[in-house]
């Protein structure tokens, strides 16, 4: 989320966090665009890595799906050892006997082999168009959840990015508030060496320079804090270098017409998920159909001297194969009263999103344009209480104002700048909650 505008209120002097002029780092911090932070997730960002994974397990499951169309070839071998040969009974009557009796007799050889090449060839079987059309739907889904997951990213990138560009914007007001702060002591200073000032009124803008000096460091570590999640999510190491622009972005409330958000495209998918399954559930009743033949060698041996032989005699065939299921209980009527249930709460999800998204896209709105309004009017209080300032710290030096005049008028000038600062976020978050509401937040 973007930095809490309460944060700001708790004193007078709480300016939150900063970036910005950095002097006291070593090294020269290479200065990013929030263009050059979102290009850079899409490479490096692990978790949108393995969203994009997921996408390719996605497709190669609908790959997987249509292959059941595909023939199936397979070699079969079988040896059989005979230590005791099969019995079969044999009528007495083909050998002259009397009708309705039998005698068992023993067949066959003792060694046999078996070879051949099976083809099964499937014409129409309704679960496996029915797997391939969810399979596809699924697809389609994962990488949707892509373009969610994506969106997601640049929310929180550009959530941060903004964070500490209003940090940076805040130093710059902190930096010289200290630096006339520092000019206030010296000159103070000088008039109690004069015997014009009191001590008490060194102490008192002593206490304001330590003041700013300490919120400064307060906000140069929550900066660095901000600037580590940023390296995270984009996907860089924390050692690296990253400075972000000092620049606000133009704060003309642009125009975002509205698109289908992803929430509402993931739940038509889901939808036709859930009625590409009922549609396979019915046609589970209907029958399939496959083409199946073999073609191979049966071999007998016999290895009793002296009439020890090997023979092998070709075997093949091709056939139809008709399955029809009957009865299976109530299965199947079971699943397809669960699907239409499950289908019925994705309409009533539909629309329940449809309604918050109307929602978020009006207060939104409504939000960006008070807040608009709020960034225009705070600025100009604070060029108004920079003004009433300077205009202070001269007629302090003429002897007209009091050193109290000079420190109401700069608690002034803060409290606008803070006012400003509170106005630039919630703008900023208006903003981009709007752009996310209507669907442009990431367009692909």
């Amino acid at each position: 989320m973007l930095v809490n505008i309460h944060f700001f209120k708790q004193t007078t002097f709480s300016i939150f966090l900063l970036v910005g002029i950095l002097v006291s780092q070593p090294l020269k911090a290479q200065v990013w665009t929030l263009k050059q932070c979102l290009d850079t997730a899409q490479q490096y960002n692990k978790n949108l890595l393995v969203s994009r994974n997921n996408v390719l397990i996605g497709q190669e499951k609908e790959q997987e799906s249509r292959a059941n169309l595909i023939p199936k070839v397979s070699i079969n071998a079988d040896y059989k050892y005979y230590a005791d040969l099969p019995y079969q009974f044999m009528p007495q009557a083909a050998f002259g006997g009397p009708e309705g009796v039998f005698k068992e007799i023993q067949f066959g050889v003792p060694h046999n082999i078996a070879a051949n090449l099976q083809l099964a060839i499937p014409l129409y079987n309704p679960q496996v168009y029915g797997s391939i059309q969810s399979s596809k739907i699924g697809s389609e889904l994962i990488a949707l959840q892509n373009q969610k997951n994506e969106e997601q990213l640049t929310y929180e990138i550009t959530n941060l990015y903004y964070n500490a560009q209003i940090l940076r914007y805040q130093v710059a007001f902190l930096e010289d508030n200290l630096t006339n702060a520092k000019k206030l002591l010296q000159n103070t200073q000088a008039l109690k060496d004069q015997l014009l000032a009191k001590g008490t009124d060194v102490s008192k803008v002593q206490l304001q320079v330590e003041q700013l000096t300490n919120q400064r460091e307060q906000i140069l570590s929550k900066y660095g804090q901000v600037l580590n999640a940023l390296k995270i999510l984009v996907g860089i190491p924390l050692s690296q270098n990253l400075e972000v622009e000092k620049s606000i972005i133009n704060t003309t409330a642009p125009v975002y017409e509205q698109a289908a958000t992803l929430d509402m495209r993931i739940i038509e998918k889901q939808n036709a998920l859930l009625q590409s399954e009922l549609s396979t559930f019915k046609n589970s009743r209907l029958p399939s159909i496959s083409l199946y033949g073999s073609y191979g060698v049966t071999g007998f041996g016999y290895d009793k001297a002296p009439n020890e032989f090997l023979k092998f005699y070709p075997v093949s065939f091709a056939g139809l194969q008709l399955s029809y299921p009957l009865f299976n209980g109530t299965v199947t009527r079971q699943k397809i009263s669960q699907k239409k249930l499950e289908i019925k709460n994705k309409e009533l999800q539909a629309g329940l999103t449809s309604d918050q998204t109307a929602l978020y896209i009006e207060t939104a709105h409504q939000q960006k344009s008070i807040a608009q309004r709020s960034v225009e009017t705070t600025l100009a209080q604070v060029q108004l209480a920079q003004s009433i300032y300077d205009q202070t710290i001269l007629q302090q030096k003429q002897g007209v104002a009091s050193l109290t005049d000079v420190l109401l008028a700069d608690n002034a000038l803060r409290e606008t700048q803070q006012g400003h600062v509170s106005a630039l976020i919630d703008y900023l978050k208006a903003d981009l909650d709007h752009k996310k509401a209507t669907g442009n937040l990431f367009i692909k």
